[in-house]
């Protein structure tokens, strides 16, 4: 082994996801779209609380600095829900139970069964806001169709 170079293991890969959700693998960031992709595809969260990558049959534990996923758009459902599109290319309802907003005021939900956060980008954040609306008292609610979902947690 060369002077200099890192002998890589599963449980310590060099991969990170910073808190802005780009790539970086030994401190060099990781800018290949098809690779990030396929880190965006690859990434679950495990029964421990760490955060798995699978590419085909290997795999590698990840570190992740804030949110694991990012939401790239809702959708409203037939039920008065919102259906969340995630990065990793999957979708899932929206808990608004889960919504948050964090120190920089960017909004972050839990998914995967509250196992993981996702932070929503800017697109998915514009959109949501068109749902929101003021109730008595000042607080939010969640508007989808007729239902409307009280946002008491809805703060830093």
């Amino acid at each position: 082994m060369e002077s200099g170079k890192r002998w890589h293991t599963r449980e310590n890969s060099g991969i990170r996801l910073d808190a802005q959700g780009r790539w970086w693998h030994d401190g060099e960031l990781v800018e290949h779209p098809g690779i990030v992709e396929a880190f965006n595809r690859g990434i679950s969260p495990t029964d421990d609380g760490r955060f798995k990558l699978q590419l085909g049959h290997d795999w590698c534990f990840v570190e992740v600095e804030d949110a694991a996923y990012r939401v790239l758009a809702t959708d409203p459902t037939p039920d008065d829900r919102l259906s969340i599109r995630l990065s990793d290319r999957t979708s899932e309802l929206l808990d608004p139970d889960t919504l948050r907003l964090d120190a920089d005021g960017a909004l972050t939900c839990r998914v995967k069964a509250g196992r993981a956060k996702a932070k929503f980008s800017r697109e998915a954040h514009f959109a949501l806001g068109a749902n929101l609306e003021e109730m008595p008292g000042g607080k939010l609610a969640l508007k989808v169709g007729a239902k409307r979902y009280p946002l008491p947690h809805l703060g830093k």
